[in-house]
């Protein structure tokens, strides 16, 4: 499993790229679940930077069990970019780039049940680097029987604008942990400045 980032060291490093509060993480949140992600072995871990070629595959999803929750909870992971196409022109957030429900504590988002295949994120050489935000919610009773036609198509132009608040709304979510990494494209030379 990844290293753990204290929760005070996770809320900081999202503050501090604006993703708190958002539409998605509210002023309130705060972690009960450390969310562990890590693509071949390189763990995710509060905005490290990863490119386009590391990310090919779906990542190592796990997660800490809840103390005071059921063994029967079940949990939904979404995987979304609030910067496409580019975080200067962020017409197309929230692209949806990976959503699996059902994942039992305890599991891997692999055991979970895919309701959006996972798109490898792909940011282009000349974009400033994206935030890539992974969200894990408990999930209702309601929420268990969500199936790919509540989520959207997995056509390309079918993920995008994906309505993340709304959508979580609806089903009664609740947000329970976060981690996030920035992406670019192999080509991208740009300095810390520009992140």
């Amino acid at each position: 499993m990844a290293a753990s980032l204290e929760p005070t060291a996770l809320l900081a490093s999202l503050s501090k790229a604006a993703l708190l509060p958002s539409p998605v993480i509210p002023s309130t949140f705060k972690p009960s679940v450390n969310l562990s992600v890590s693509f071949n072995e390189k763990p995710v871990a509060a905005g490290n930077l990863f490119r386009v070629s590391e990310v090919k595959d779906a990542p190592s999803v796990s997660f800490t069990p809840e103390s005071h929750h059921p063994a029967t909870t079940t949990y939904t992971l979404l995987l979304i970019d609030p910067d496409a196409p580019t975080p200067d022109d962020p017409k197309f957030a929230y692209w949806r780039h990976w959503v699996v429900s059902r994942i039992a504590p305890g599991a891997t988002a692999a055991e979970g049940t895919t309701l959006t295949q996972y798109l490898a994120p792909g940011p282009k050489d000349d974009s400033r680097p994206h935030r890539y935000l992974f969200l894990l919610y408990r999930e209702t009773e309601g929420a268990k029987e969500l199936s790919k036609e509540d989520v959207g198509g997995e056509e390309f132009v079918e993920r995008r604008s994906f309505g993340a608040r709304e959508w979580v709304g609806k089903w009664g979510l609740e947000l329970v942990g976060v981690n996030w990494m920035l992406g670019a494209g192999d080509g991208w030379n740009g300095g810390k400045d520009e992140l």
